[in-house]
C-alpha cells in the first residue's frame, strides 16, 4: 500500500470547504489546508486589545508561519493593522509583525500600503496628531507576484488630457534632466496611500462587528491580486468583507472566524449579497 498517497488523500478529504466560513480557531484550521494552495489573503487581526473581539487574541508569529505554508509560490498576504498608543508612545505591533513574518516565516513585504481614512476629533487628539490611517502591508511568498493587475485600482489625473511641460528629475549623478512636453494621461497609478471612507458601509449588519473595515480594500486586493480562477483566504473573517467581496468578484474563498456572534454577522451578509445579482 502506498501509505504517502493515501495520507495525501485522506488530507484532501479534510480540506475546508469553499465558499463558507468556519467557525473555528484559524491555526487549527489553517494547518487542514495543503501547502501552496491559497493565491490571495486579506485579514485584519485582532491586536493590543485595541477591540474587544469577545476576548480572542492571535498568536501572529504562528500565524504567519501557517500561512506561508499554505500560499501558493507567488501569493500575497495582505494584512490591515494599526498600532495601539499607550503613555504617549506606539506599541510597533504592526512593524514587530512585518519584520518577524519576513524574517522567520519567509515572506518578503512586497509593499506597505497606507489606508487613508478621516479620524474623529476627540479630547485625547488635543494631546496628539489626530489617527488618519492604518498600516496595509503586502507580504509576497517567492521571488514575484503571480497575478498582478492594476489597471482597475488606478484613480483619475487631476489634469488628465492636458499638455504640460515638466520631468526634469534629479539624475543619479546628481544632475537634472531636461524638461520634456508631454501629454498627461487621464487615469494613474493611485500609488502607496489608498483612500477609504465608511468602514460600516453603511450596512446594518456589518456595523454590529466592532471593527469592520471597509469591503472596498478586500475588493480591490482581490481585483489586484487574485487570479480568475484563485482562491481567496480570510482566516479572520470578522464582519464578512472578504467573503463579500470575493461573491461579487466570482473568486472561491475559505473563511475562519472564531466567534459564534461574529460568524453569524459574516454569514447574514453573505446571505444577503448572495440574493443581488452582480452580472452586468
Amino acid at each position: 500500500m502506498d501509505f504517502a498517497l493515501l495520507d495525501k488523500k485522506l488530507h484532501q478529504d479534510t480540506i475546508p470547504p469553499f465558499n463558507e466560513i468556519i467557525n473555528e480557531d484559524c491555526i487549527k484550521g489553517l494547518k487542514k489546508i495543503p501547502d501552496n494552495f491559497i493565491d490571495l489573503v486579506v485579514t485584519s487581526p485582532p491586536y493590543d486589545n485595541i477591540r474587544d473581539y469577545n476576548g480572542y487574541q492571535i498568536d501572529l508569529p504562528q500565524l504567519g508561519k501557517e500561512l506561508y505554508r499554505v500560499m501558493k509560490p507567488g501569493g500575497i498576504v495582505a494584512l490591515v493593522m494599526q498600532d495601539q498608543t499607550s503613555n504617549f508612545a506606539k506599541s510597533l505591533t504592526t512593524f514587530r509583525t512585518v519584520i518577524d513574518w519576513c524574517d522567520n516565516a519567509g515572506f518578503r513585504l512586497f509593499e506597505c500600503v497606507i489606508y487613508k481614512k478621516f479620524g474623529m476629533d476627540a479630547a485625547w487628539w488635543k494631546q496628539r496628531f489626530r489617527m488618519d490611517h492604518e498600516y496595509m502591508p503586502i507580504f509576497l511568498k517567492g521571488e514575484r507576484p503571480q497575478y498582478f493587475n492594476k489597471e482597475p485600482l488606478k484613480v483619475p489625473s487631476k489634469h488628465g488630457n492636458k499638455t504640460m511641460t515638466g520631468g526634469a528629475n534629479r539624475k543619479t549623478n546628481g544632475l537634472t534632466a531636461k524638461s520634456e512636453t508631454f501629454v498627461i494621461n487621464p487615469m494613474k497609478c493611485r500609488g502607496t496611500v489608498w483612500e477609504y471612507l465608511n468602514a460600516g458601509d453603511k450596512d446594518s449588519i456589518k456595523r454590529k462587528h466592532p471593527a469592520p473595515f471597509p469591503d472596498k480594500i478586500p475588493y480591490d486586493f482581490i481585483t489586484c491580486f487574485c487570479p480568475p480562477d484563485g482562491i481567496v483566504l480570510d482566516p479572520m473573517m470578522g464582519s464578512g468583507s472578504t467573503a463579500v467581496s470575493a461573491i461579487k468578484l466570482n473568486r472561491n474563498y475559505i473563511g475562519f472566524e472564531i466567534s459564534d456572534e461574529y460568524c453569524k454577522i459574516a454569514k447574514d451578509r453573505i446571505a444577503k449579497t448572495q440574493s443581488i445579482d452582480f452580472r452586468d
